[in-house]
């Protein structure tokens, strides 16, 4: 069956009720609206066909119609109008981000809760290295009898350290070639490369000091392990509960214990290494938790090899266009905030309600 023009207006019309309503939608709330010239009758079959095609679901016999996923998604990929911003809406979420985003280390956490305020929505905000980590030095330095501080010197300047006990039989002697068994192998490279033949030559390598190369690579990988790991906030999880969709307790209750970061650090891997807006409706999650609800992100540059998103999790009703429009406002300013001094400013004479068209 073909998918012809007038079957598209018919179901962009039934989403949009749909948003606005939370309530089935019928043939003859359709027919009412301004730019739908056709009858109740045809209507009718438009719908009955989409609903055949997937497209639209009837959840009970003598009710409207409402989006299936597939009808989300055809509906995000091809069918919503854009929304733009009004003057209200770029120069308070301005102000905000201008107001709130003074300090860095608190920067994801401000996002959360603003993205959250903005669409109404529980919102994520994640911080992660768009790049592997490694070693550039180690230094071993004895602290007294029996132990040394292992020194760890990262490539993005920073700098760790442990305080490891020495075998009896490990002196001074033998510290100083292991320190120049490991930085001769265990440098430069990407945690990938830890791997047991690599030890295995390093050990062979350090002498009486061998025993000590599998407590440093231990430490090592767990370093630069953590060097990877997203920094995630969630913000607004209550705001799930206007939803009319979630007014059901043990559904919401089921949405709600999985938005934590173990889950929600999982979906910015969706995007990828593209940029843009990523749209998951429905079964399309990787969650099975969120299998009824939608996910939008998007990504924005921090600098300094990182990278961010930004998200909200909410009933596959939402308002795409609204959302994905502010989410996108979001990530714009942030890239720019946090983008080096000399790019920081909006060229000359050019207006940020222009730069949204």
């Amino acid at each position: 069956m073909e998918l012809t023009e007038r079957k598209k207006k018919v179901l962009r019309s039934v989403v949009d009720l749909y948003i606005r309503t939370a309530e089935p939608v019928g043939s003859k709330a359709i027919t009412a609206l301004p730019d739908m010239k056709y009858s109740s009758a045809t209507i009718r079959n438009e719908m009955a066909d989409l609903t055949n095609m997937g497209y639209l679901e009837q959840p009970h016999t003598s009710a409207g119609r409402i989006p299936s996923p597939a009808g989300y998604r055809l509906y995000v990929d091809e069918l919503m109008a854009d929304y733009r911003l009004s003057m209200d809406e770029t120069k308070s979420m301005n102000i905000a981000i201008e107001e709130k985003m003074q300090k860095i280390d608190k920067v994801m956490d401000q996002v959360a809760k603003m993205v959250s305020q903005a669409t109404n929505l529980p919102a994520i905000s994640v911080a992660s290295h768009r790049g592997g980590c490694a070693v550039k030095r180690y230094d071993l330095i004895l602290a007294g009898a029996g132990s040394f501080i292992l020194v760890v010197m990262l490539s993005n300047e920073e700098v760790v350290n442990k305080l490891i006990k020495l075998p009896l039989n490990v002196g001074e002697a033998d510290l100083k070639l292991l320190s120049a068994v490991i930085n001769a192998t265990l440098t430069d490279i990407p945690l990938e490369e830890f791997t047991p033949e690599l030890l295995e030559k390093t050990m062979r390598s350090a002498g009486e000091a061998a025993s000590l190369v599998p407590v440093i690579v231990e430490f090592t990988i767990h370093t630069l392990k953590s060097q990877q790991e997203a920094d995630v906030r969630v913000a607004g999880h209550m705001r799930l509960l206007g939803q009319p969709e979630f007014r059901d307790v043990e559904k919401a209750q089921k949405v709600l214990t999985n938005l934590d970061d173990s889950v929600m650090s999982n979906l910015p891997a969706v995007l990828g290494t593209e940029n843009g807006t990523q749209v998951l409706v429905g079964p399309e999650n990787v969650a099975q938790a969120l299998k009824d609800s939608s996910v939008v992100m998007t990504k924005f540059d921090i600098g300094e090899g990182m990278h961010g998103v930004i998200g909200v999790v909410g009933p596959t009703r939402m308002d795409y266009a609204q959302v994905t429009a502010r989410l996108s406002f979001f990530a714009e300013n942030l890239s720019r905030m946090f983008a080096k001094p000399e790019h920081n400013a909006l060229p000359s004479g050019s207006d940020p309600i222009e730069n949204q068209k």
